[in-house]
């Protein structure tokens, strides 16, 4: 379980932050806080790889050291029983000393004088010499056996210190990894909060860029409808003048009205393509992409324009070649802007703002031209 623990949080870990950041706009602050969590989390599962490897050493000792007490445990029945055996035999010893004391150790003569057959003296004489060894092999056997449980003893009591040690060793290092990988999830989880909200707030602020370009956008297509209306209408006065002028017989000469160009007109160029994109805004970045499914810059652009008709190359520098200079000052909803030596383009949405899918990672946005600081190479106008 603890290694399923170990190795389960940074997978669960790698896929929130993965979910995270293709769930939502991407900005250079953003960016930084995963950056500094993939750091973290990098940590982490260095972290944990260390502490897997204490825990284990740290189980090994604490097998070892259950081990050892085993055998002292063991060791101290042993010597428990030599001690008994021991005083068993000091016993018989000292009571075989007590009854030679007493009586007199027999001798010679008094094996003879109390057996009654040659068979009783031979075996009184052997019982006499079997008892005397029978003595000191039970004394030396007993001693030899407590000397050696003595020494097993104390060496057993060594290797326990040593195990001991080792144990507390782990245990302190063990502590001190936890403590570090702690603070690293603590790190990872404020990180993930920190990208969170700013996420939300990158998210929020699209939105109200999304309605005012919108806002905006409709305002310039009214004022494009009410341009051409007052367009058609000075034509109509025109022709009704012109025919007036053809029926009056007078001959007098009439000055026609005035064509006024109506404030705010749209020119020449595709706004549509404007709010075409700001539809696809959250698509999430795909390298090469050029489908509602993924996108990256130019395959947005080519997208969007094939929405009108409009065929262009899945290439920025193609993309380019294939439209119309214009002037900064001249831009209009529907005009491309490229950046990076030509190595990303998007489409402009009015009032210094454009729609672009940025990087990996990333998401279909609203940008600004100041964020792109001097990487702005110019304006196109799809012809």
């Amino acid at each position: 379980m603890r290694r399923k623990a170990l190795v389960l949080f940074p997978v669960l870990a790698v896929a929130a932050l993965a979910a995270t950041a293709a769930g939502a706009a991407s900005t250079p602050q953003i960016r930084r806080e995963q950056a500094h969590a993939r750091a973290v989390l990098a940590r982490i599962n260095r972290i944990g790889r260390d502490l897997e490897k204490v825990v284990q050493e740290y189980d090994g000792a604490k097998l070892q050291l259950a081990t050892v007490d085993r055998n002292l445990r063991r060791n101290q029945f042993r010597l428990r029983l030599a001690r008994r055996n021991f005083r068993v035999a000091q016993k018989r010893i000292m009571a075989r000393l007590y009854s030679l004391y007493v009586d007199g150790r027999p001798t010679t003569l008094d094996v003879l004088a109390g057996a009654s057959s040659l068979s009783q003296i031979i075996d009184r004489m052997e019982t006499a010499h079997v008892l005397s060894n029978q003595d000191a092999v039970i004394g030396q056997q007993a001693l030899g056996l407590q000397l050696r449980v003595q020494r097993r003893e104390q060496l057993l009591k060594r290797q326990r210190q040593k195990r001991a040690a080792v144990v507390r060793t782990l245990t302190a290092r063990r502590a001190t990894i936890q403590g570090a990988l702690a603070e690293q999830k603590r790190l990872y989880a404020s990180d993930q909060a920190t990208i969170r909200t700013l996420q939300a707030r990158e998210a929020a602020r699209q939105r109200r860029l999304q309605a005012a370009a919108e806002r905006r956008l409709a305002e310039q297509r009214a004022a494009a409808a009410r341009a051409a209306q007052q367009e058609q209408q000075q034509q109509q006065q025109q022709q009704t003048f012109q025919n007036a002028v053809v029926g009056d017989s007078s001959g007098s000469v009439a000055t026609p009205p005035p064509i006024v160009s109506a404030p705010g007109s749209v020119g020449v160029g595709h706004p549509q393509a404007a709010q075409i994109a700001l539809q696809y805004l959250g698509v999430p970045y795909v390298w090469g992409g050029a489908s509602p499914g993924g996108f990256d810059c130019s395959g947005l652009v080519m997208y969007v324009y094939a929405q009108l008709g409009i065929s262009l190359p899945h290439y920025t520098v193609a993309q380019w070649n294939a439209t119309e200079p214009i002037s900064p000052s001249q831009m209009q909803p529907g005009d491309l802007v490229f950046f990076d030596g030509l190595g990303h383009v998007g489409i402009y949405i009015g009032n210094g703002q454009f729609v672009d899918a940025p990087h990996t990672g990333s998401v279909v946005r609203i940008d600004s031209l100041s964020g792109w600081g001097g990487s702005f190479v110019g304006a196109r106008r799809v012809p």
